[in-house]
């Protein structure tokens, strides 16, 4: 018998997502687990494996569309079996895995009521509870339509042809210029949705303030040359990132309140005992934030390795959903692309975001003489309704402590 297989709620906030690539096709005979086609959900792209072995009887999603929690993504069946007009169940059950099966309802033959103008005739009309919903929210007669399915069938689309047919067609015309000019028009979709309602959600939600200081990172420039050939060694590429998230952490650990997030429904702060440390990075599809999870418990080296390893997934978009979970605090760099200073948004719910700037060279006084010194700024954005500046500037000095002075973080590495 058919089976529908429907886009599940898989928890964490996903309310839809957009099918990238189907590899079967209607007809295409599968095996369960076998990966039906690949889904873009929250800014990770995964397969979805079917739960069943049978044939491709329907597929209702097409590539580039969008499907809700809920709705039919493919119907599987046995050979030779038709596929069946289905009705969309509203109650959405939660599921562990990327789909879960129902029994697809069979189709029932309806009777409606006649007509003023056919009053004593009786008439009949084949087709399923969705279609007739779907005729009546269009002030469509089914009486009057020609189905086009087996036996005389009225399906979706017959009454959708109706509907065009029945009032003038609606033109959507998009133009190419505006008064000044040519221009491009780019659909809001995919991954630059989210990250639009992502941040407008955090904008919009926490009142957002930045703090600014400049590192002398001199002393920690030297020792990571030095390391850098002992990390190429063992095929590992050593940035200051590593260096950043372990002074970060020794931050948190004595201003607790910096790892938290804010629970609004309840007014209740939840502060974090765990440093899942986002890192932000920029793919050609947009921003990707994965999190490196127990990062304190890690050297940092192991953080280095996951660091690149977890970049090198967000590009070729390749990450597990849950690698883009968890997290409980997040950096994000712009020194690569020449920036100094600017004003992160939080990256919501969490309550701060710390930025780095490209480093720069400053002559600074030294006693009674003058040196030349490396500088790394840093921008912390902070959510002002569960950090005060004070303590938002003594989280930076802690932080610009360790990192000026890296003996203080070997010390504590594993």
């Amino acid at each position: 018998m058919a089976k529908e297989f429907k886009f599940p709620d898989v928890g964490e906030g996903i309310t839809e997502g957009e099918i990238v690539k189907w590899f079967v096709k209607v007809g295409d005979e599968i095996k369960e687990h076998q990966a039906l086609g690949e889904i873009e959900t929250d800014k990770a792209i995964v397969e979805m494996p079917s739960p069943y072995s049978g044939v491709v009887l329907k597929i209702a999603i097409k590539e580039g569309e969008t499907v809700k929690v809920g709705e039919i993504l493919v119907v599987i069946g046995e050979k030779g079996e038709v596929a069946k007009e289905t009705v969309k169940q509203p109650e959405v059950k939660p599921a562990g895995v990327v789909g879960y099966l129902e029994e697809a309802p069979e189709e029932e033959k309806v009777e409606t009521k006649p007509s003023p103008k056919q009053e004593t005739e009786h008439v009949e009309v084949l087709a399923t509870p969705a279609v007739r919903k779907l005729a009546k929210e269009l002030n469509i007669d089914l009486p009057k339509i020609k189905g086009s399915g087996a036996g005389g069938r009225i399906l979706e689309d017959d009454v959708k042809k109706a509907t065009k047919e029945a009032k003038e067609p609606e033109l959507k015309i998009m133009k190419k210029y505006d008064m000044w000019g040519y221009i491009d028009r780019i659909p809001l979709k995919g991954i630059r949705k989210i990250i639009s309602e992502h941040m407008t959600k955090s904008a919009f939600t926490a009142p957002h303030v930045t703090h600014f200081d400049e590192i002398d990172v001199t002393k920690l420039a030297e020792y990571r040359e030095k390391e850098k050939k002992v990390a190429e060694m063992k095929g590992i590429k050593l940035t200051y990132l590593p260096f950043v998230i372990k002074a970060v952490i020794a931050g948190l650990k004595q201003y607790p309140r910096i790892n938290a997030s804010l629970e609004e429904g309840n007014e209740t702060i939840i502060v974090k005992k765990y440093y899942n440390i986002g890192i932000a990075v920029d793919t050609d599809a947009g921003l990707m934030v994965p999190v490196i999870k127990g990062a304190d418990q890690k050297s940092i080296y192991d953080i280095a390795r996951e660091a690149n390893e977890l970049a090198e997934k967000c590009r070729n978009r390749t990450i597990d959903l849950m690698d883009l979970k968890g997290g409980s605090f997040t950096l994000t760099n712009i020194g690569s692309l020449g920036g100094i200073f600017a004003t992160p948004i939080i990256n919501y719910p969490e309550v701060a975001i710390l930025m780095t700037g490209k480093m720069f060279e400053k002559l600074m006084l030294e006693g009674d003489k003058i040196k030349v010194k490396k500088i790394m700024p840093l921008s912390l954005s902070f959510d002002h309704r569960v950090i005060d500046g004070a303590d938002a500037a003594r989280f930076v000095n802690t932080v610009k402590q360790y990192l000026e002075n890296p003996e203080m973080i070997l010390a504590e590495r594993n």
